[in-house]
């Protein structure tokens, strides 16, 4: 009988023992995403995060790290006509958008810590003002006046002005001012200036003009108002890798 015992309690021991091996591996989850050449496959610690945090970062890093709004630039007078005799439908398509990925982006759960934190502040804060630049450049293409309450009057006061003055003159000033200094950084800075001038002696040249003063100059101020400039940027992405285990890559050859 007292053999009997030792060995029933030796067997429930190995089962026991059994069990609890398993429990030291379960919190460690698998988890698979994609980056710009990358399949990445590894393992985050489900007692430090939940997938939906691990998800959050993700699209944060993947999906809202660049340009947020799906519009046609605004280069050829064809393209502006076609934008104003179709205003109101642009604009209901980019409020559409701007509805669906709000919804998205306000209710993604990220991890808790300051550097995630920093990266969705910021992300929202560029997705706001890069969905009001769109907005206010539809709308001045029809009516450049309009820019005189721009939400970014104060950063670009100067293109501005000249883009709402109701003096032509001043508007095709600053114009070739702008041009000018693009032109030096060209290759071919003669070249840039001769269609410049070509565009200048054309009866359309006052849409010409709107086409760079608004798409370009007003565009460029106002998008670096706002645009993240984060020198550490490929830190975070080396961040959310450091977020795994056994971490494999396969990534295609560049």
């Amino acid at each position: 009988m007292k053999k009997m015992m030792i060995g029933l309690c030796s067997a429930l021991s190995v089962i026991v023992w059994g069990q609890k091996k398993p429990s030291k591996t379960t919190h460690l989850i698998p988890y698979s995403y994609q980056t710009f050449s990358c399949d990445n496959k590894g393992y985050f610690d489900a007692t430090k995060y939940e997938k939906e945090q691990i998800d959050g970062v993700n699209k944060l890093l993947y999906k809202f790290n660049g340009v947020h709004f799906d519009t046609n630039p605004i280069f050829k007078l064809s393209s502006l006509e076609e934008v104003r005799k179709n205003k109101e439908a642009h604009l209901e398509d980019l409020d559409k958008q701007y509805e669906e990925k709000k919804k998205e982006l306000y209710s993604l759960k990220v991890i808790d810590l300051p550097v995630w934190n920093k990266l969705y502040e910021e992300t929202i804060h560029t997705f706001e003002n890069e969905y009001q630049l769109n907005k206010e450049e539809i709308i001045a293409f029809s009516d450049p006046s309009t820019l005189k309450n721009s939400k970014f009057y104060t950063t670009c006061k100067e293109p501005i002005d000249a883009i709402s003055s109701p003096d032509r003159e001043k508007m095709f000033a600053a114009w070739k001012n702008y041009t000018e200094l693009k032109s030096k950084n060209n290759a071919d800075p003669k070249a840039v200036m001769a269609r410049f001038d070509a565009k200048m002696n054309d009866p359309q040249k006052e849409d010409y003009a709107l086409i760079d003063l608004i798409g370009l100059n007003f565009h460029n101020c106002a998008n670096s108002s706002f645009r993240q400039k984060r020198d550490d940027e490929g830190k975070v992405y080396k961040d959310f890798d450091k977020l795994f285990t056994n971490l494999k890559k396969n990534c295609e050859d560049l």
